[in-house]
């Protein structure tokens, strides 16, 4: 006969029930709890490797010296600044080497433009210089084999003032085309020439472009918009935008084209690209516009060409020889003759392409500066490498030359100091290597990086 069980009040059965419920609960508000901590913890590790990003640990940022020259953009100035960097010194106007010599021995960022020369005399006085930036298209003012010879690395902003050049080659060859120069000169002497004679709509006129790199291109949509039709020649295979049609070769274009617009760098290839004979080729009075070099074009053959009349006019705003600075004098064969313009190389001269030529150039540096980041460098190997948690980064520039690498790898293994990331990029002439190491073992690894033969340059960053 089985014992009947005692029934529990039901009081009880509640006390336990809900003590079943409040371990669940409590169980449940817990795993959330941990769940939440892990989630603020990984939160503000981000924040403080943010923050660390930005204060960099190698060197305090207000004993980096900035020199900017040339009345470069506030806007890079401001840059600096926000970035926290405060030792920065204005410049208006150009240096000449030997003032530059003196002003660079301490300086470890260098912003230019295009008057400034940095010759390997420049170079060999700055001892610090870790990077230049040349606020404009071009890195001619650059010697570029001894800026990588001491692992210098050189930007520049070569799309930045595209659109201001294009805009100007399409409302030179409006004004030309209406021979406004000789029109206003005469109205500013009182003269009233109203006619129509040899004045011409842009519309359905064919337009040349001797290279076809951003700013040829981006001539060549403008002029289409306006109805023209757009012939180039580059010398290397480029595929064509709109209706642009690429020509065999130079002398088939300057045969085409009503206008001939040159965009070009300076090089051994290109000097007096367009002289005498280019120029007969030419159809008669066509138009010669160049905003690209100095020394494309022959200017005492424009010259003479012009005065024959055989062509129409030209708008040259890139000279052989320029004057240093604003204000100074300024000769030239082309002057008196109504049907040029000259302007004072100011193609990429706008508010705009300034502005944004300061942000881009400022961004390089700064990226080069605090990451190592290489990317648009005509000297330093180019490298675009993300960040490593928990690591000092170490940055190692040297000659190009066999075992460099096996080198650091067996200096750091002898070392037992572990590796997290590292990249290797080369030319020519150096390579660049980016390690990430522990940073526990940080101080030690850059000692023994500083050893490896070959070197050139070692800095670590955070």
């Amino acid at each position: 006969m089985q014992r009947s069980q005692r029934k529990q009040p039901a009081y009880v059965l509640n006390i336990k029930s809900n003590a079943y419920h409040i371990f669940d609960f409590a169980r449940y508000f817990l795993s959330c709890l941990v769940s939440q901590i892990q989630k603020l913890n990984d939160v503000l590790y981000c924040i403080i490797f943010v923050n660390n990003m930005k204060k960099i640990t190698s060197y305090p940022k207000e004993k980096i010296k900035i020199l900017l020259l040339e009345n470069i953009s506030v806007k890079a100035k401001q840059q600096f600044q926000q970035a926290g960097y405060s030792n920065i010194t204005i410049v208006k106007n150009a240096l000449s080497e030997k003032e530059l010599i003196k002003e660079i021995k301490q300086v470890h960022l260098l912003g230019l433009r295009s008057k400034t020369q940095l010759t390997p005399k420049v170079f060999n006085a700055a001892k610090k210089l870790l990077a230049a930036g040349c606020y404009c298209i071009g890195t001619n003012q650059v010697n570029m084999p001894t800026a990588i010879e001491h692992g210098i690395a050189i930007f520049n902003a070569p799309f930045s003032n595209t659109r201001s050049v294009a805009e100007l080659v399409i409302g030179s060859s409006i004004m030309l085309l209406r021979r406004i120069p000789e029109k206003n000169k005469a109205a500013h002497a009182g003269i009233w020439l109203k006619e129509a004679e040899r004045s011409y709509e842009l519309r359905g006129k064919k337009i040349g472009i001797i290279g076809y790199g951003n700013i040829g291109m981006q001539v060549g949509v403008l002029a289409e918009a306006l109805g023209m039709e757009v012939l180039y020649f580059d010398i290397e295979g480029k595929l064509p935008l709109g209706n642009a049609k690429q020509m065999p070769s130079i002398k088939s274009l300057l045969e085409g084209a009503h206008i001939v617009s040159l965009h070009v760098p300076e090089n051994g290839a290109t000097k007096n690209l367009i002289g005498k004979n280019e120029l007969s080729q030419m159809q008669k009075g066509s138009l010669l516009i160049n905003y690209s070099r100095g020394n494309v074009v022959d200017i005492e053959a424009l010259t003479r060409t012009l005065k024959n009349n055989h062509l129409g006019g030209a708008a040259i705003d890139v000279f052989p020889d320029e004057p240093e600075k604003a204000g100074a004098p300024f000769i030239s064969s082309l002057q008196e003759l109504p049907n040029v313009i000259l302007t004072p190389h100011i193609g990429g001269s706008t508010e705009e392409a300034q502005v944004n030529i300061g942000e881009d150039v400022t961004f390089k540096l700064l990226n080069f500066l605090e990451k190592g980041i290489t990317t648009g460098s005509h000297s330093v190997p180019a490298l675009n490498l993300p960040a490593t948690p928990n690591t000092h980064r170490i940055l190692h520039i040297h000659k190009n030359i066999p075992g460099v690498l096996s080198q650091i790898n067996k200096k750091l293994a002898s070392q037992k100091i572990n590796i997290l990331g590292q990249y290797l990029k080369t030319n020519e002439s150096i390579g660049y290597v980016v390690l990430d190491v522990d940073k526990n073992l940080s101080a030690e690894a850059f000692r023994v990086i500083k050893e490896v033969k070959g070197s050139i340059k070692s800095r670590m960053l955070w």
